[in-house]
C-alpha cells in the first residue's frame, strides 16, 4: 500500500502543466475500435484508468506501441471481445464506453459490469435506453450484460438525462452507422466534443458538438486517424484552486479559459483573482477569502462534480458560510468526515447538500482517499493545513491524476509517495 505524505503551511510557486484530458482519452481510446486502421494518439495521459483501459483492449486483440513518452499507436484488425479481461473491465467505469463502440462492430458480445469511483448510484438506463432505440438489445445476467446488435440502426434519440458516457456510447455507434442518428438532450462537455472531433477524422459527419442536440451520419468504413488528446479541465480547475485555496501564484499551463467559465466565475466569487494567458492561467494570491452562497455542481457548462470536492476544501478558508450542492451523485461527501478530522467545520445536511464554516485552521491528520475527485481534494486540505498529513488509498488519485507529488514537488510542496 502507498500514502502520500504531506508537510502542509507552505505557499507554493512556480509552474504546472496540465495532461491530456483522462474524460476524452478513454473514449477515444473505445472508439479506435471502430476501425481496423491504424489510429495515433498524442497527449495520453499517464494515469491508471488509461492503462487499464489499453490493458481491457489488449486482452480483446489490440496491438498497442508507444511512439513516445505520451503517444501511441494503435491498431484493431483482429478483435476478439470473448476474450476480454473481466477483472480489468470491473475495475474502471469507463469501461462502460465498449458498449458503443462493440456494438457498432460485433452482432453479439458480453461485458462484465463496470467499475469505478462508488460516489453514488450509476444506472445504465440512459445508455440502454439510447442502445435499444438504436436497435440494439441489453440483456443483464449476475455477472455480466449480453448484448445483441444484429439489428443496430440510425435512430431519434432523446437521452434520459445529460449522460457524457451515454451521449458518447450512443455517439460511437451512430458514426458507424450510414443514415441520419439524432440525438437529443446530448451532453455537451469539452471531453464529448473531442471524442466527435476524433469521429469526424474518422469519416462521421457531426453537427451540433457543443449543444444538447447532435446530428450524426455515419460511415460503415471509418478510418484510422492522427488526435491529440484535450487538455484535462478537471485537473486545471484542481490546481487553480490549489493556488487560491494556498494562496500561491501557481501558473497552471495548457489550462483553457473557455473550458473553465463557471469554474472560474465561482473562483472570483470566493475573492479570487487571475492572469489569463493563451492556454495558461496564474493565480493571484489573495488572502481574504470570502464565502460564497452556494457551490452548485451541474451538467455542463456548470460547475463539474468533479471539481466539487476541491470547492469544499477551498470553503473552508473563506469567510462565512458555503452551501455545497451537489445533484449529480449522492455519494460524494466522502471526503467531509476527513477533513472534518482537520479541524473543519463541515456539515452534511443530506447526501446532496453540506454547509461548510470559514475560515478554519487545519492541521495535519492521517485520513483516507475514497474516491479520485475527493483524493485531490484531501492534497489541497493536506497543503493547507499545518502539520504531516497521511493521505491513505492513493491509488484512487493516481486514477486520473498523473505522479502528482512530482508535479507538486517542482512548485515546492513537501509531498512523497511512501510504500509500507
Amino acid at each position: 500500500m502507498e500514502t502520500f505524505e504531506i508537510q502542509g503551511g507552505k505557499k507554493l510557486k512556480g509552474e504546472i502543466e496540465v495532461r491530456g484530458s483522462k474524460n476524452a482519452t478513454t473514449p477515444i481510446l473505445a472508439a479506435t475500435l471502430l476501425t481496423k486502421e491504424r489510429c495515433i494518439i498524442s497527449n495520453i495521459p499517464l494515469i491508471e484508468d488509461v492503462f487499464k483501459m489499453l490493458e481491457i483492449l489488449k486482452s480483446m486483440g489490440s496491438e498497442v506501441k508507444w511512439l513516445g513518452e505520451r503517444k501511441i499507436c494503435i491498431k484493431n484488425d483482429n478483435i476478439y471481445p470473448d476474450k476480454m479481461d473481466a477483472e480489468l473491465i470491473k475495475k474502471i467505469r469507463s469501461s462502460i464506453l465498449l458498449f458503443g463502440s462493440l456494438s457498432a462492430r460485433f452482432d453479439k458480445f458480453q461485458i462484465h459490469h463496470p467499475g469505478g469511483c462508488k460516489i453514488g448510484i450509476r444506472p445504465m438506463d440512459t445508455h440502454f435506453d439510447a442502445l435499444r432505440k438504436m436497435g440494439v438489445e441489453v440483456k443483464q445476467n449476475e455477472k455480466a450484460y449480453e448484448v445483441s446488435a444484429s439489428k443496430r440502426k440510425p435512430a431519434k434519440i432523446v437521452l434520459k438525462e445529460f449522460s457524457v458516457t451515454g451521449t458518447e456510447n450512443a455517439m460511437m455507434l451512430a458514426a458507424s452507422l450510414p443514415g441520419k442518428t439524432i440525438i437529443k438532450i446530448a451532453a455537451c462537455e469539452p471531453h464529448v466534443e473531442d471524442l466527435g472531433n476524433f469521429l469526424i477524422s474518422m469519416g462521421a459527419k457531426i453537427e451540433g458538438l457543443g449543444t444538447h442536440t447532435l446530428e450524426i451520419i455515419g460511415s460503415r468504413k471509418l478510418q484510422g486517424v492522427r488526435h491529440q488528446i484535450i487538455p484535462d479541465a478537471n485537473e486545471a480547475a484542481t490546481f487553480l484552486i490549489m493556488g487560491v485555496a494556498t494562496q500561491s501564484p501557481i501558473k497552471v499551463k495548457n489550462a483553457r479559459e473557455e473550458h473553465l467559465d463557471l469554474v472560474l466565475e465561482k473562483l472570483r466569487e470566493f475573492g479570487a483573482d487571475f492572469k489569463i494567458e493563451k492556454n495558461c492561467i496564474t493565480v493571484i494570491p489573495n488572502s481574504r477569502l470570502k464565502a460564497v452562497n452556494k457551490v452548485d455542481a451541474r451538467t455542463y457548462p456548470g460547475v463539474p462534480t468533479d471539481v466539487q470536492a476541491p470547492f469544499g476544501v477551498l470553503a473552508t478558508q473563506a469567510k462565512g458560510k458555503t452551501l455545497i450542492h451537489d445533484s449529480l451523485y449522492e455519494g460524494r461527501f466522502n471526503y467531509i468526515n476527513e477533513i472534518n478530522k482537520m479541524g473543519a467545520q463541515a456539515k452534511i445536511l443530506n447526501v446532496h447538500q453540506a454547509l461548510i464554516s470559514g475560515p478554519t485552521k487545519l492541521s495535519g491528520k492521517k485520513i483516507n482517499s475514497f474516491d479520485l475527485r475527493a483524493g485531490a481534494a484531501l492534497i489541497i486540505a493536506a497543503l493547507v493545513a499545518k502539520g504531516k498529513t497521511v493521505i491513505q488509498d492513493i491509488y484512487q488519485v493516481d486514477r486520473g491524476y498523473e505522479r502528482i507529488e512530482e508535479r507538486l514537488q517542482k512548485l515546492g510542496a513537501d509531498i512523497k509517495r511512501v510504500s509500507s
